[in-house]
């Protein structure tokens, strides 16, 4: 045998290498769901509204400025965002160790060493190249194994591609609920005003005898009643703003919260009915399950493979010398050769138990992923659903708002004129009160669907979820 031997092995496992594949054909989905939403006139034209969101940035589809500062700090700085980020380069790692099973492993080792005895001692030094134990993927067994991990990886990527769209659109909810709380504050510390004034004004005409004690007090109690609402609402706004630093994972400038609720925070319009249903492929969520699903089958053809022959490789070449200097002589050249064959013959059932969890595996993920894309489904059609609704709640609020307002004033009107007691104000003022608070809580939550669709379709891809994360977490 002479000297390349082992460069010999190398080319003969590559060409060897591949010859099998026993991995199965990676079964359908079935998740059984609509081609449609099930919303009448459905829009299948490429720039509807909801294909739109689907292809939207984060930074698109949120038009304050000073919302998009927040949520890129907290891709910056959240945590658990961090922490999903970490274990996407632990995945990286773990599949660049199972792929280096698929390439021989040189190392290059030197050894002195002295033997004696009763009559004399010896010097030994060595110096060798050596081929570490590598066996000849004949059967694919090794590169099935690199597969599954590289498709834990890319799972393991679209669930940190999760956290970031679920990190937005907590973001976003925090601010949402952070502004509709300080729309409540301001509304109710100017109803306190008034009803301030309204009590300063009864007190006044009571001294003149023109009212009864019982309208004072009932004055007194709409003033009462209005600090209550106003402590309430402002222990809310201390705790919005709480979670909302929670979430951006450090100290953020005051001056990018929100004062006052404003109606619209995304810059898409109420979405209708459209797009095949096909698009919730796109989730990270979904896509996740399906890398899942890649890696349990590739699990199937590396238990498939254990059933067969495998053979190894391992061999070194070098030098042998008892005088140091005389190491490189080529009379003190060495090498060897250890091919070894293992042929599993009686594994007490080891080998079949091990094919039948890999199959189970199997199903299971594939159950799991239809489940995704049937979860996936409900999400945006029911988030689709509420757009309508709440559509059609906010311009019935709207309507009431501006009906209480008008019963307000002609109830005003006529009780200074001393048509009406203070009881029928009393009433239409707390009417008032309540509609103005319902409005802008309406408002809040069709804002917050909007932003729960863009989560549900799996957000864009640029600057969204598709974005680079770890540049972003930089």
């Amino acid at each position: 045998m002479n000297k390349p031997l082992i460069l010999s092995a190398f080319y003969l496992s590559a060409v060897l290498a591949g010859c099998a594949n026993l991995e199965p054909q990676v079964p359908q989905a079935q998740a059984e769901i609509p081609e449609q939403w099930p919303l009448a006139q459905p829009d299948q034209s490429a720039d509807s509204p909801l294909a739109r969101v689907a292809d939207l940035g984060w930074r698109d589809f949120f038009v304050d400025a000073r919302l998009q500062t927040l949520i890129e700090q907290a891709l910056k700085n959240n945590r658990d965002l961090r922490v999903a980020l970490l274990n996407v380069e632990r995945a990286r790692a773990l599949y660049r160790i199972q792929r280096a099973d698929r390439l021989p492993s040189f190392g290059l080792s030197a050894q002195a060493s002295r033997n004696g005895g009763d009559v004399a001692s010896r010097d030994i030094a060595t110096v060798s190249l050596g081929l570490a134990q590598f066996e000849l993927d004949l059967f694919g067994r090794v590169r099935n194994l690199s597969a599954a991990a590289m498709q834990s990886y890319l799972a393991t990527e679209e669930v940190s591609r999760v956290a970031q769209l679920a990190l937005i659109a907590e973001v976003a909810n925090a601010w949402l609920q952070l502004a509709t709380d300080s729309e409540s504050q301001r509304i109710a510390q100017a109803t306190l005003e008034n009803y301030q004034a309204a009590f300063k004004l009864s007190e006044q005409r009571h001294a003149l005898g023109a009212v009864s004690g019982l309208d004072v007090s009932q004055s007194a109690t709409l003033v009462e009643a209005a600090r209550v609402d106003l402590a309430r609402f402002s222990g809310r706004v201390e705790t919005d703003r709480n979670a909302l630093a929670l979430l951006i994972g450090g100290p953020f400038d005051p001056q990018l919260l929100p004062k006052q609720f404003e109606p619209q925070i995304s810059g898409v319009q109420p979405l209708p009915a459209g797009l095949a249903s096909s698009v919730l492929l796109r989730r990270p969520d979904i896509r996740a399950a399906e890398h899942r699903l890649l890696a349990a089958n590739a699990n199937i053809g590396a238990a498939r493979a254990a059933f067969f022959p495998s053979i190894s490789l391992t061999g070194s070449v070098g030098s042998a010398s008892e005088e140091l200097g005389g190491l490189f002589d080529s009379a003190s050249r060495s090498w060897s050769f250890l091919p070894r064959i293992n042929v599993p013959i009686f594994q007490g059932g080891r080998l079949r138990a091990g094919l039948e969890v890999a199959t189970a595996d199997r199903d299971i993920a594939l159950a799991r992923y239809e489940q995704a894309i049937q979860a996936g489904f409900r999400d945006v059609a029911d988030t689709l659903a509420l757009s309508r609704t709440l559509a059609a709640q906010r311009e019935a609020q709207e309507a009431l708002l501006a009906a209480a307002i008008r019963v307000h004033e002609l109830s005003d009107a006529r009780y200074r004129a001393g048509q009406d007691s203070y009881l029928l104000l009393l009433d239409a003022q707390r009417t008032l009160f309540s509609a103005r608070l319902a409005l802008v809580s309406t408002q809040q939550a069709e804002q917050a669907n909007r932003v729960l669709l863009y989560r549900a379709l799996g957000g864009g891809l640029d600057g969204g979820v598709g974005g680079n994360l770890r540049e972003q977490s930089q």
